[in-house]
């Protein structure tokens, strides 16, 4: 199954910054723009699939970017993980 959440990305002294305005505590580093996306993916595929293998498993809504408050020189990029389901993930 495919989740595709919102990512605001930033520049910081070190690198850039990744932050999921939808699943609390997400965040990626890099030193890249390219490098934070990669572990922003990486995050957000561990932060589903532990939500989800939870006993309710419900996953937040998806905030809209007009509703973001972004800051000049933020870029939002919409990640996208897929997550295969096996028999008995549910149980």
């Amino acid at each position: 199954m495919k989740f595709t959440y919102p990512a605001i990305i930033r520049k910081t002294a070190d690198g850039w910054h990744a932050v999921f305005p939808d699943l609390e505590c997400c965040e990626a580093d890099g030193d890249t723009i390219e490098e934070a996306v990669e572990r922003a993916n990486e995050a957000a595929y561990d932060w589903i699939s532990l939500e989800l293998s939870e006993d309710e498993g419900q996953l937040p809504g998806i905030t809209d970017i007009r509703d973001m408050e972004l800051k000049e020189g933020d870029v939002v990029r919409n990640i996208c993980v897929n997550i295969r389901f096996t028999d008995g993930w549910d149980e």
